[in-house]
Protein backbone atom coordinates (compact mmCIF):
# COMPACT_ATOMS: atom_id res chain seq x y z
CA UNK A 1 0.00 0.00 0.00
CA UNK A 2 1.04 3.78 -0.20
CA UNK A 3 2.23 3.49 3.49
CA UNK A 4 -0.50 6.00 4.54
CA UNK A 5 -2.32 4.81 7.68
CA UNK A 6 -5.93 4.94 6.93
CA UNK A 7 -7.35 5.32 10.57
CA UNK A 8 -5.52 8.95 10.57
CA UNK A 9 -6.58 12.10 8.53
CA UNK A 10 -2.95 13.89 9.58
CA UNK A 11 -0.07 13.74 8.27
CA UNK A 12 2.03 14.10 11.12
CA UNK A 13 0.45 11.77 13.33
CA UNK A 14 3.14 8.48 13.13
CA UNK A 15 5.89 10.94 13.17
CA UNK A 16 8.11 9.97 16.17
CA UNK A 17 10.51 11.85 18.40
CA UNK A 18 12.57 9.39 19.81
CA UNK A 19 14.69 9.72 23.09
CA UNK A 20 14.36 13.53 23.94
CA UNK A 21 10.50 13.58 24.16
CA UNK A 22 10.21 10.09 25.97
CA UNK A 23 10.88 11.42 29.12
CA UNK A 24 8.53 14.33 29.13
CA UNK A 25 5.27 13.07 29.95
CA UNK A 26 3.19 14.50 32.29
CA UNK A 27 2.83 12.85 35.82
CA UNK A 28 1.03 15.51 37.85
CA UNK A 29 -2.10 15.60 36.20
CA UNK A 30 -2.69 18.85 34.64
CA UNK A 31 -2.50 17.51 31.15
CA UNK A 32 -4.67 14.75 30.18
CA UNK A 33 -2.77 13.57 26.25
CA UNK A 34 -6.25 11.21 26.43
CA UNK A 35 -8.36 13.60 27.18
CA UNK A 36 -7.04 15.89 24.77
CA UNK A 37 -6.40 12.87 21.38
CA UNK A 38 -10.47 12.26 22.19
CA UNK A 39 -11.62 15.89 21.44
CA UNK A 40 -8.83 16.08 18.67
CA UNK A 41 -11.85 17.16 16.26
CA UNK A 42 -13.36 19.49 18.46
CA UNK A 43 -10.12 21.43 19.32
CA UNK A 44 -9.13 21.82 15.76
CA UNK A 45 -12.48 22.67 14.23
CA UNK A 46 -12.61 25.81 17.33
CA UNK A 47 -9.16 26.79 16.34
CA UNK A 48 -10.06 26.91 12.91
CA UNK A 49 -12.89 28.55 12.99
CA UNK A 50 -11.42 31.17 15.66
CA UNK A 51 -8.52 31.85 13.26
CA UNK A 52 -10.64 32.39 10.61
CA UNK A 53 -13.23 34.30 12.32
CA UNK A 54 -10.47 36.73 13.80
CA UNK A 55 -9.00 37.20 10.12
CA UNK A 56 -12.07 38.64 8.69
CA UNK A 57 -12.43 40.67 11.63
CA UNK A 58 -9.56 42.29 10.62
CA UNK A 59 -10.29 42.77 7.24
CA UNK A 60 -13.16 44.51 8.36
CA UNK A 61 -11.51 46.71 10.68
CA UNK A 62 -9.31 47.62 7.90
CA UNK A 63 -12.30 48.33 5.86
CA UNK A 64 -14.10 50.37 9.12
CA UNK A 65 -10.54 52.30 9.95
CA UNK A 66 -9.09 53.72 6.83
CA UNK A 67 -12.22 52.86 4.45
CA UNK A 68 -9.68 55.75 1.98
CA UNK A 69 -6.64 54.98 2.20
CA UNK A 70 -6.68 51.39 -0.11
CA UNK A 71 -8.58 50.11 -3.38
CA UNK A 72 -11.83 48.09 -2.89
CA UNK A 73 -9.87 45.39 -4.91
CA UNK A 74 -8.04 44.18 -2.25
CA UNK A 75 -11.37 42.39 -0.72
CA UNK A 76 -10.84 39.80 -3.58
CA UNK A 77 -7.48 38.08 -1.69
CA UNK A 78 -9.83 37.50 1.36
CA UNK A 79 -12.50 36.11 -0.99
CA UNK A 80 -10.18 33.96 -2.82
CA UNK A 81 -8.83 32.26 0.78
CA UNK A 82 -12.26 31.72 1.87
CA UNK A 83 -12.88 30.17 -1.53
CA UNK A 84 -9.93 27.99 -1.01
CA UNK A 85 -10.81 26.74 2.62
CA UNK A 86 -14.17 25.46 1.65
CA UNK A 87 -12.65 24.12 -1.37
CA UNK A 88 -9.97 21.89 0.57
CA UNK A 89 -12.05 20.63 3.08
CA UNK A 90 -14.88 19.72 0.93
CA UNK A 91 -13.15 16.55 0.17
CA UNK A 92 -12.22 13.86 2.76
CA UNK A 93 -9.36 12.38 3.05
CA UNK A 94 -10.61 8.81 1.84
CA UNK A 95 -11.95 10.54 -0.69
CA UNK A 96 -8.30 11.62 -1.98
CA UNK A 97 -7.20 8.28 -1.05
CA UNK A 98 -9.68 6.44 -3.73
CA UNK A 99 -11.53 4.41 -0.21
CA UNK A 100 -14.44 6.18 -0.61
CA UNK A 101 -17.47 4.07 -1.10
CA UNK A 102 -18.88 6.32 -3.56
CA UNK A 103 -16.43 8.06 -5.38
CA UNK A 104 -18.33 10.77 -7.78
CA UNK A 105 -18.80 11.63 -10.57
CA UNK A 106 -15.40 12.17 -11.59
CA UNK A 107 -13.59 9.56 -9.15
CA UNK A 108 -10.43 9.86 -6.99
CA UNK A 109 -8.51 12.23 -10.06
CA UNK A 110 -11.64 14.99 -9.78
CA UNK A 111 -11.15 15.18 -6.12
CA UNK A 112 -7.69 15.54 -6.31
CA UNK A 113 -8.05 18.25 -8.91
CA UNK A 114 -10.65 19.99 -6.95
CA UNK A 115 -8.29 20.00 -3.98
CA UNK A 116 -5.52 21.50 -6.29
CA UNK A 117 -7.09 24.26 -7.20
CA UNK A 118 -8.25 24.67 -3.82
CA UNK A 119 -5.00 25.18 -2.29
CA UNK A 120 -4.29 27.30 -5.37
CA UNK A 121 -7.12 29.24 -4.40
CA UNK A 122 -5.82 29.21 -0.78
CA UNK A 123 -1.94 30.13 -1.89
CA UNK A 124 -3.24 33.11 -4.71
CA UNK A 125 -4.49 34.53 -1.74
CA UNK A 126 -1.32 34.66 0.33
CA UNK A 127 0.63 35.90 -2.86
CA UNK A 128 -1.92 38.44 -3.61
CA UNK A 129 -1.65 39.66 0.14
CA UNK A 130 2.07 39.88 0.02
CA UNK A 131 1.78 41.85 -3.17
CA UNK A 132 -0.37 44.20 -1.72
CA UNK A 133 1.62 44.68 1.72
CA UNK A 134 4.95 44.90 0.15
CA UNK A 135 4.31 45.92 -3.48
CA UNK A 136 1.83 48.59 -2.22
CA UNK A 137 2.94 49.60 1.53
CA UNK A 138 6.47 48.60 1.98
CA UNK A 139 7.93 49.54 -1.53
CA UNK A 140 6.12 52.40 -1.96
CA UNK A 141 6.42 53.83 1.58
CA UNK A 142 2.46 54.71 1.99
CA UNK A 143 1.28 55.30 5.17
CA UNK A 144 -0.43 54.56 7.25
CA UNK A 145 0.54 50.82 6.37
CA UNK A 146 -2.39 49.22 8.50
CA UNK A 147 -4.51 48.15 5.22
CA UNK A 148 -1.82 46.12 3.63
CA UNK A 149 -0.72 44.46 6.91
CA UNK A 150 -4.41 43.85 7.58
CA UNK A 151 -4.94 42.24 4.96
CA UNK A 152 -1.51 40.06 4.58
CA UNK A 153 -2.51 38.61 8.44
CA UNK A 154 -5.77 38.16 7.38
CA UNK A 155 -5.09 36.10 4.56
CA UNK A 156 -2.28 34.44 6.34
CA UNK A 157 -4.63 33.20 9.45
CA UNK A 158 -7.38 32.43 7.09
CA UNK A 159 -4.91 30.00 4.78
CA UNK A 160 -3.84 28.58 9.14
CA UNK A 161 -7.19 27.61 9.38
CA UNK A 162 -7.37 26.04 6.06
CA UNK A 163 -4.93 23.78 7.15
CA UNK A 164 -5.58 22.94 10.74
CA UNK A 165 -9.00 22.15 9.98
CA UNK A 166 -8.02 19.84 7.20
CA UNK A 167 -4.90 18.34 8.69
CA UNK A 168 -6.16 18.39 12.61
CA UNK A 169 -8.80 16.13 11.83
CA UNK A 170 -8.80 12.61 11.88
CA UNK A 171 -12.03 10.99 10.29
CA UNK A 172 -13.65 8.13 11.87
CA UNK A 173 -12.72 4.58 10.95
CA UNK A 174 -16.11 2.32 9.61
Amino acid sequence: SSGINAEYGGCLDSLNCGECCSNLSCTCGLVDTDWLAERRNAISSILAGCLFAVGWWIAIDVGAVDSGNFDKAYWTCGVFGTLGLLMVNAVSNSQLRGDAYVPGALGTTGTRVWMVIGFLCSFGAIIGASFILFGEYVYKKKHPSYPGTGFFMQNLLIFMATIIFKFGRVEDAY
